[in-house]
């Protein structure tokens, strides 16, 4: 399975499918001052600003392909009106699975692009004229 950022998670009364791909995550970034993880560390470990928690939520839905008013609209009631706790989690997940993937998906799994061919020996710096980084002189 390919990554793409996806999940489910409980949002609005029933289990709802966020995406957050290069695009929505570069949303995130922009509205958040931050870069995806840093968000992501801030929803963690309780440094996080409202707007974390609603981008996340919004362009997660906006990315599994809600329209956008829908997603605002979504955000103002079910986010905006509510004490924050109450989405943080979700923002954690959604943001967690766009970020590093889900427990579901084999993230540690290398895929055939980045597998060295079979049998072969040969290091990108093995034709350079210059010392190995660990010989000094």
């Amino acid at each position: 399975m390919s990554r793409d950022g996806s999940c489910e998670v409980p949002f609005n009364g029933k289990k709802t499918f966020f995406r957050l791909a290069w695009r929505e995550l570069m949303k995130i970034q922009e509205a958040c001052d931050a870069g995806p993880y840093v968000v992501l560390d801030r929803l963690l470990t309780g440094r996080w600003k409202l707007q974390d928690i609603s981008e996340v939520i919004k362009w997660g839905l906006i990315g599994a392909g809600v329209d956008t008013q829908t997603a605002l609209d979504l955000v103002a009631s079910e986010v905006e009106k509510r004490p924050p706790l109450e989405s943080l989690v979700v923002a954690q997940r959604v943001l967690g699975a766009g970020v590093v993937g889900t427990p579901e998906e084999d993230v540690g799994k290398k895929s055939a692009a980045a597998s060295p061919e079979a049998g072969s020996d040969h290091f990108p710096t093995e034709n350079s004229d210059l010392p190995p980084s660990s010989v000094t002189e």
